[in-house]
């Protein structure tokens, strides 16, 4: 079920009368993208105010127009993917938006008080609605589709990958450090015999958690800041949590890793990350989707970790996330039936917008997945790398 196009499209002649339709028309050229086209990654416009509200506002104000249902494309994850593979978002500069860097820049966004955001807003949907999008296992990270041909077998590939990454043994200690619906703990503590105690901020996701303690399973769900534990463990991870730490907490991060690493353990950090350092948090996705959100780059975690860790591996699989974006696409478009009277069009149109113009910035490599292997203090003799 495709979103439905607006049938009253407003006329490429009407438009044309608009200050700004020749310099965005030249924008989109740039990205074989045309205004009112006929292909599926299209930009169907049903209203001139869109092309203010993107110029004004970059991507918050062309991501409010699209809720707002001011236009559309048939396929919004191919429509992204050109843009951004031309770099086409770089030759825009929002007039609007310089309190919103400033604020990304010189404030902890992501203090204690403010951490719990995120889990009130994002991860506490519901978890009837993250069941039916996601894969058996509930993991809300990036699948690893090496020889995965369906998003179970490819979260489970992911799974594993991690627990060989840790060498984990039975009996060893583990600390996860934003468990999510705890997949990580559960695949571990089945396959590997490891004990687990998982953090999370999200309410919904600790009471999940309980589920899973009482068939037997020796997972722990603390409902806990990372910052309060002060705790020894045989190896950490931490899957897709970095991504809201934050630019002023990513050495107090990591010092809390190195703290609660025993000598001679690992530590793996799956995250999402950008390819340049000095940039702002999409205000886009900040507003409606991740509150408080903030990338890292290569550079920023290496500065983190400096002193505390022997970076021994760091492995690239971004591309990815655009097929386990795609494939929670599908999940969420069969299963919205069920869904659209509690949450309205406003939300799947919003939600459509997050789940397909992400897929295209992995597409287009404008985003990065890595794992980095992190050893306290380093593996004699060196490390072997695991990659499938």
């Amino acid at each position: 079920m495709n979103a439905p196009l607006k049938e009253t499209t407003t006329s490429t002649q009407a438009l044309e009368q608009h200050k700004s339709y020749r310099f965005v028309a030249d924008l989109l050229a740039r990205a074989d993208i045309q205004i009112n086209g006929s292909r599926p990654w299209d930009m169907q416009v049903h209203s001139s105010e869109v092309f203010d509200r993107a110029l004004a506002e970059g991507n918050l104000g062309l991501g409010e127009a699209y809720m707002a249902g001011q236009w559309d494309a048939e396929r919004l994850d191919e429509f992204f993917f050109r843009l951004l593979r031309a770099k086409v978002d770089k030759a825009v500069q929002p007039s609007k938006l310089v309190f919103h860097a400033l604020r990304a820049k010189f404030t902890n966004l992501q203090s204690v008080k403010r951490a719990w955001k995120v889990g009130e807003a994002h991860y506490d949907l519901g978890n009837d609605f993250y069941a039916t999008m996601l894969d058996k296992r509930m993991t809300y990270t990036c699948g690893y589709w090496h020889d995965a041909e369906t998003l179970d077998a490819a979260q489970e590939a992911k799974l594993d990958l991690i627990c060989r990454k840790l060498d984990l043994k039975p009996g060893m200690r583990i600390l996860d450090i934003g468990c999510g619906w705890g997949s990580f703990m559960a695949y571990a503590a089945e396959h590997y015999g490891v004990e687990c105690v998982g953090l999370t901020i999200s309410r919904e996701q600790a009471d999940y958690g309980k589920s899973l303690m009482k068939k037997g399973l020796p997972v722990e769900f603390r409902l806990q800041d990372y910052r309060e534990i002060d705790e020894q463990f045989d190896a950490i991870i931490s899957i897709g949590m970095f991504e809201h730490v934050g630019r002023k907490n990513h050495r107090e991060y990591m010092e809390v890793a190195h703290r609660c690493l025993k000598d001679g353990g690992l530590f793996m950090l799956h995250t999402i990350g950008k390819n340049v350092r000095e940039s702002t948090p999409d205000p886009w996705v900040d507003k409606y989707i991740f509150p408080n959100g903030d990338l890292p780059s290569i550079g920023q975690i290496g500065d983190a970790a400096g002193g505390l860790f022997v970076t021994e591996d760091l492995h690239n699989f971004g591309a990815d996330y655009d097929k386990t974006l795609m494939a929670w696409w599908e999940n969420f478009e069969a299963h919205w039936p069920q869904f659209k009277e509690r949450y309205g069009n406003e939300f799947y149109r919003m939600w459509r917008y997050y789940l397909l113009s992400c897929a295209a910035a992995f597409r287009a490599r404008d985003i990065q997945l890595w794992q980095w292997v992190l050893a306290k203090p380093g593996v004699l003799g060196g490390y072997q790398r695991i990659t499938s």
